[in-house]
């Protein structure tokens, strides 16, 4: 599989994951800021952007997809869905990342008897159902969804309708698959595993990984900061940018 990624800057390599439906564009301005400090490789996973899936999505197989494009030790930054990647990568190679950063990821997605900081299992329903039937609009909703409660909404979800086609319309099966890995994952015992430096930043309006799914992994991760953005939904890095930038380089520099 071919694994589209750009890259930019100088320095110690960092491979940045995107959330569902989006591509490594989102990315593209925290990165720039960044580029003095590192190498940054802003990666389209697979079914999104420029990347093709050849076989159905899976997490499994995303890893894959990364520990074959990058086979040296690197720092691994992941969004959402891509958060969801980066920490069953680093279950699986804990000798390739060197350092794993979770922005508004979850180990758990949705809702479950002994897992309430979630989703609820109806909403990611609808939005499969609706997938179907108007996807383009399903994506709309999922944006305005990601801004919901932010003190910046409007300017982040025009953010990222602005980005959400940069690299091409992704591909509608994995759209599906994604929504069902977000549906399916349950990472808590592989997460509670982990021993390495690791980042958490999360925003405390945010509707789709709450903040308490951040404690948990503050208090489960022995080498763990928590950085929380007051006034951030789920896209810290567009809506607090700067302050979102000064925790990742100073995380980056620190190990």
């Amino acid at each position: 599989m071919n694994l589209h990624f750009d890259s930019l800057g100088h320095g110690d390599d960092v491979v940045w994951l995107h959330g569902w439906a989006m591509n490594g564009a989102v990315w593209r301005d925290v990165a720039g800021l960044l580029a003095d400090d590192a190498c940054h490789h802003l990666v389209d996973l697979p079914g999104h952007g420029r990347s093709a899936a050849d076989a159905p999505l899976s997490l499994a197989m995303m890893v894959d997809a990364l520990d074959a494009a990058f086979p040296f030790p690197v720092h691994v930054v992941g969004w959402s869905l891509g958060g969801a990647v980066a920490a069953a990568w680093a279950a699986r190679s804990p000798d390739k990342l060197r350092s794993l950063t979770l922005v508004a990821s979850s180990p758990c997605f949705m809702q479950r008897p002994d897992w309430r900081s979630a989703m609820p299992e109806k909403t990611l329903a609808q939005f499969a159902t609706s997938l179907g039937d108007d996807w383009r609009g399903t994506l709309k909703r999922f944006i305005s969804l990601q801004a919901m409660g932010d003190e910046a909404a409007r300017a982040v979800a025009r953010r990222l309708g602005d980005e959400l086609f940069e690299h091409g319309e992704p591909a509608l099966d994995a759209l599906g698959e994604g929504l069902a890995i977000l549906r399916d994952t349950d990472l808590r015992a592989e997460v509670a595993a982990l021993d390495l430096p690791v980042l958490l930043q999360f925003g405390d309006r945010d509707t789709l990984t709450p903040l308490p799914a951040g404690a948990w992994l503050a208090q489960t991760l022995p080498q763990a900061e928590f950085v929380v953005h007051r006034g951030a939904a789920h896209v810290p890095f567009v809506s607090h940018r700067d302050a979102f930038v000064s925790a990742q380089r100073r995380f980056l520099a620190s190990i």
